[in-house]
């Protein structure tokens, strides 16, 4: 198995999926209408790039071929954690991420690309006939630090959870669009790792992060 696709238990990856679709409560005022997880250190153009750069990995598989990966720029150089995603027709077809940045978002963006299409265990590996229809999103994270519970801010932070060896993680977007409040987001970080849904209560180690979010789906 790829070592990006290893959940729970995996220290740098993860194969993100959308967060449970169990009831949660209202978001807290005033928090989830500024979407405040898309900032905006990456350029227009970066952004372009990384996107084509990630349709290129995915389309270089079809056609048999090698791609550079080696980072045009010294900031995409700087190790980041990524996650790309997939959707076709509106509907989500694959979602697979870095957590902790083991090597260039450039590097990131390319295989975790390649993994959410071909990789995702949860859908068939995309056909060479849908690849041009493929819309993609990239979340680019910033380093996942410890945080209390009350700090959390729904729609700018994003979750990991840690316990018992296991891990888990949710993007910033993710109670947004669910419309949970932060306790849910908590819990629902919880289930995504295979824990209880009170463990952030009981001794699991909580931790932030920010993420840019772009993507051809909701405009660069």
């Amino acid at each position: 198995m790829p070592m990006w696709l290893l959940q729970h238990n995996s220290s740098s990856t993860v194969a993100a999926s959308e967060a449970s679709k169990s009831e949660g409560g209202k978001p807290e005022a005033g928090l989830a209408s500024g979407h405040e997880f898309s900032s905006r250190e990456f350029s227009p153009q970066e952004r372009t790039l990384l996107l084509r750069l990630a349709h290129d990995s995915i389309a270089s598989r079809f056609e048999h071929r090698e791609i550079s990966l080696d980072p045009p720029t010294a900031h995409l150089a700087e190790p980041r954690g990524a996650f790309t995603s997939l959707y076709l027709r509106e509907e989500l077809r694959g979602c697979v991420g870095y957590i902790l940045p083991t090597c260039s978002v450039f590097r990131a963006v390319a295989e975790t690309a390649r993994a959410a299409a071909f990789d995702d265990n949860r859908f068939p590996p995309v056909t060479h006939e849908e690849a041009p229809h493929l819309e993609i999103e990239l979340s680019i994270l910033s380093p996942a630090q410890p945080i209390r519970a009350e700090e959390i801010v729904v729609g700018r932070h994003g979750l990991l959870m840690s316990w018992h060896g296991r891990r888990g993680l949710l993007l910033p977007q993710v109670p947004v669009e669910r419309v949970w409040d932060r306790t849910t987001f908590l819990e629902q970080t919880c289930r995504k790792a295979g824990l209880p849904l009170n463990a952030w209560q009981k001794g699991a180690i909580i931790e932030a992060f920010t993420a840019e979010v772009f993507g051809e789906k909701s405009g660069l």
